[in-house]
């Protein structure tokens, strides 16, 4: 009997390893790119700002010398390196694989985790691959016109250029308003009526009253692979405008006001003890992610802080009655 008893024991403990290895191997194993209709259903995203920094830098060395180093594809190049493990990063790894691209090789032919690769590729295409790229912008000399064209971070802070703010790392901290649930984004914590921003151009997908958020706004990116969720925007005068579902904004454009609103059945009703900015991102790669119980959100507190390098500044509109992005742009 013993014997059974401890038998038994030693199967449930192998069990809960077998399942514990399985979940904390999940972004450090090779997971399935899609095919035959299959596609994406997690990401885990851990790259460091440091990473991101140091990509994004050789990115823009690479294009002025006339070379292609893509900055997703340089994080999915390590990810695929490190399974996953970014605890293992060092910049030294980034540079050694610019030295050799700019040498002439393509990162595809330096993958040797070629399926690692072609999943974190994806992935770190959805989650950042419309952050960088060419745009044009305004010069000082004449605002009303985009006629100057650069390349690197085009995506926008969502705090206005000028404007203070505070966040800390929270992505996943329980919230009990409702139900109990994740915290799926970044609180970004600042004055009533601070200008926020669209991070990317794309297209208002829902715009309104929402129990949970406020008063927000969910603007999907022009590929399709970004849903960013703007909440808590402010009591009275929560939008810049009067947007419509299928409206279409830029990256820079000033899009509401920081608040406070929301865990309210009832509306414009300012629920939150702190003004703060309920910033989400969601990754999509099937249409039926978009609102299911198979939605990927991620962590943006790094990508935040590499946003901070790229700022939209505004002005008062004609009216008084709004603030409107200073420099035209183009995407």
């Amino acid at each position: 009997m013993r014997y059974k008893i401890v038998c038994i024991i030693l199967a449930i403990l192998i069990a809960v390893n077998v399942i514990g290895i399985a979940r904390s191997s999940v972004g450090r194993e090779v997971l399935p790119t899609v095919s035959d209709g299959d596609y994406i259903k997690w990401v885990e995203y851990k790259v460091p700002l440091a990473a991101m920094e140091k990509a994004l830098a050789l990115d823009i060395a690479a294009h002025e010398a006339g070379a292609s180093l893509p900055f997703a594809d340089q994080l999915a190049f390590l990810a695929a390196k490190y399974g996953g493990n970014w605890k293992n990063y060092k910049a030294k790894h980034l540079d050694e694989l610019s030295e050799r691209v700019l040498g002439g090789q393509t990162i595809e032919e330096l993958v040797t985790n070629k399926k690692g690769f072609a999943y974190y590729n994806e992935s770190y295409q959805a989650a950042v691959g419309g952050l960088v790229g060419e745009y044009k912008i305004a010069s000082p000399d004449n605002l009303g016109e985009a006629t100057e064209t650069k390349y690197g971070l085009k995506a926008y802070s969502p705090i206005a250029h000028g404007y203070s703010y505070s966040h800390t790392s929270d992505f996943g901290v329980s919230r009990s308003f409702g139900f109990n649930r994740r915290h799926l984004g970044n609180d970004l914590f600042g004055s009533v009526g601070t200008p926020i921003i669209a991070v990317e151009s794309g297209t208002i997908v829902n715009a309104g009253w929402n129990r949970y958020g406020g008063w927000r706004l969910g603007i999907l990116s022009n590929d399709g692979k970004r849903y960013y969720y703007y909440a808590h925007l402010r009591k009275g005068h929560p939008f810049a405008q009067d947007f419509q579902e299928g409206d279409s904004v830029l990256g820079g454009d000033v899009i509401g006001y920081l608040g406070m609103t929301g865990y309210s059945d009832k509306e414009d009703v300012n629920g939150m003890k702190v003004p703060h900015l309920h910033f989400g991102l969601e990754l999509i790669f099937d249409e039926s992610q978009l609102e299911s119980d198979n939605e990927i959100w991620i962590d943006v507190y790094n990508i935040v802080n590499l946003l901070k390098h790229h700022t939209s500044p505004v002005v008062k509109s004609a009216d008084g009655d709004n603030y409107v992005r200073k420099y035209a742009y183009e995407d």
